[in-house]
C-alpha cells in the first residue's frame, strides 16, 4: 500500500483520482486549499470506509507546505494537481494576473517537490506525478497564460527526471485534452475582458473546438484519473501520457510538421478562419 498525497483533491481530476488510488487499497491525503470543499470526498470516504484523510494545503503558501508534509519519508507518492486558468489576450495579462498564474501552477508544484525530494533521494524511492495539459504542448489563442505555466511544468518535470531518475525517483506528466469537469468554472479573467473583442473571438474559437470532440460529448474525467493512478502505481508508466482523443491528435499532428503547416491543418480541421 503507498502513501499517497494529492493537491487539488476537491473536484475534477484530483478528487476522481484520489478516490480512485483509495479504492485500489492505497492510503490517499487529499489535499485542498478550502477545507470546507471536501465535504462530499468525506462522505464517500465514510460510506465507502476508504483509507482517506483530508488536509489543508495552499500551494502558494511556504508555511502551508511545510505544515503539511513535515514528514516528506512517510509520503511515497506525491500527485501536483492543483491549478487553474487564466483566460485573457496576451495584452490583458497585467503581472498581477500572471504572477497569480505562475504562483499555483508553477511554483505550487515546485514547491511540493523541493519539499520531497531531499529525503527520497536519499532514501532511493518516490514518484512525482504532475498533472499539465495539452496546453503545455500546444498553444491556443487566450491561453497563453495557463500555457506558459503548464510548458514551464513540463520542463521543470523534465530536468527534474534527468536530475533523479538515477536516485530511485520517478517522474511522470499526464497531458489530458478537453474534459468535462468544473475546471472551466474557476477561470479568472482580467476586468477588461468582459465585453472586449478578445472575449467575443475567444467564445468563437471555443465553439471551434468542440469538433474536435467526436459525438459532441466531452470524454469522461475518469480516463484522465485512471492516467493518473497508472502513472503512480506502474513503474513502467512512461514519462508522458496524453489522456483524450483531442489531445493525441493535437500533439501528433504538431509533432509531425512545421508551425505553418500545423496552423493551417488545424484551422481547417476546425474551421477557424479570420
Amino acid at each position: 500500500m503507498a502513501q499517497v498525497l494529492i493537491t487539488g483533491s476537491n473536484s475534477g481530476f484530483g478528487k476522481l483520482a484520489a478516490l480512485s488510488l483509495a479504492r485500489n487499497g492505497h492510503h490517499v491525503v487529499a489535499t485542498m486549499r478550502n477545507l470546507s470543499k471536501g465535504e462530499e470526498l468525506l462522505e464517500i470516504t465514510e460510506k465507502e470506509q476508504l483509507s482517506l484523510e483530508i488536509k489543508q494545503l495552499d500551494v502558494t503558501s511556504l508555511e502551508s507546505i511545510a505544515a503539511c508534509i513535515e514528514h516528506p519519508d512517510e509520503i511515497d507518492v506525491l500527485i501536483n494537481n492543483a491549478g487553474f486558468e487564466v483566460q485573457a489576450a496576451i495584452e490583458q495579462i497585467d503581472d498581477e494576473l500572471m504572477l497569480q498564474q505562475l504562483e499555483t501552477n508553477v511554483l505550487g508544484p515546485l514547491r511540493t517537490m523541493r519539499a520531497v525530494i531531499p529525503t527520497w533521494s536519499s532514501r532511493g524511492s518516490g514518484v512525482i506525478v504532475n498533472v499539465s495539459s495539452i496546453a503545455g504542448r500546444v498553444a491556443s489563442p487566450y491561453s497563453g497564460a495557463y500555457s506558459a505555466s503548464k510548458y514551464a511544468l513540463e520542463a521543470l518535470s523534465e530536468a527534474a527526471h534527468f536530475e533523479v531518475s538515477q536516485l530511485g525517483i520517478r517522474i511522470h506528466l499526464i497531458e489530458p485534452g478537453r474534459f468535462q469537469t468544473g475546471f472551466f468554472d474557476n477561470i479568472i479573467r482580467p476586468e477588461s475582458w468582459a465585453g472586449s473583442p478578445q472575449e467575443q473571438r475567444a467564445q468563437e474559437f471555443r465553439e471551434s473546438l468542440t469538433s474536435l470532440d467526436g459525438n459532441g460529448v466531452r470524454p469522461d474525467p475518469q480516463l484522465v484519473a485512471d492516467a493518473i493512478v497508472n502513472a503512480a502505481t506502474n513503474p513502467s508508466a512512461p514519462f508522458r501520457t496524453l489522456v483524450g482523443e483531442d489531445a493525441q491528435l493535437i500533439d501528433a499532428t504538431k509533432t509531425a510538421m512545421s508551425f505553418e503547416e500545423f496552423e493551417a491543418t488545424m484551422r481547417s480541421a476546425i474551421n477557424w478562419y479570420d
